[in-house]
């Protein structure tokens, strides 16, 4: 893999040269590569499996949950979004699907989602921007839906952990109606 964009001042390894700073990236794009790709993988099984507290327990304190409507590049504070939720919103809504009562998920639909086309797009200090595409498949009383999106992630290592400070959901057919979104996508 060639080399990826760093931010100013920092050197290609992640660190910004101080004597004595402690390395959370691994040095090389290899490695960080495949750190993140399991990390991906780890999320979507979570989504996949039902598993709120876990999925919920990946996010920053800071973080932003996003799935854009009408477009890919909207301003999510002007126009109106699928889902736009900080971290406080976040934990809503996992409390929500933990209680039983969305009727869209009653039961919960069978999901199976293929991450693919991992890219590393910038690393900056302790962050990484990241790309992939994902492919939902969604099997419910309602009958099977199909989801394609083009994922954008700002990850963060925190005490050797990957933790989401950023998640764009990137729905393919977002620009039609939309009937049911109930899931964690």
């Amino acid at each position: 893999m060639g080399q990826i964009a760093t931010r100013a001042g920092a050197r290609e390894d992640g660190s910004n040269g101080a004597a004595g700073e402690a390395e959370p990236l691994p040095q090389d794009n290899a490695s960080l590569l495949h750190r993140i790709e399991q990390f991906l993988f780890m999320e979507a099984r979570l989504q996949d499996t039902h598993a709120y507290d876990e999925w919920e327990a990946l996010w920053t304190d800071d973080a932003t949950y996003w799935v854009p409507a009408n477009g890919h590049d909207i301003d999510p504070e002007t126009q109106m979004s699928i889902i736009y939720d900080n971290r406080s919103r976040i934990g809503v809504r996992i409390g929500q699907l933990k209680t039983g009562r969305r009727h869209t998920q009653t039961p919960p639909s069978n999901l199976a989602r293929i991450i693919s086309n991992v890219e590393l797009v910038e690393r900056s200090g302790d962050e990484v921007a990241v790309r992939a595409n994902a492919f939902i498949y969604e099997d419910n009383l309602r009958g099977e839906t199909m989801w394609a999106a083009r994922n954008e992630y700002r990850l963060r290592f925190v005490d050797g952990e990957i933790k989401m400070v950023r998640k764009k959901v990137g729905l393919v057919n977002n620009h039609k109606p939309i009937y049911t979104l109930s899931f964690l996508v």
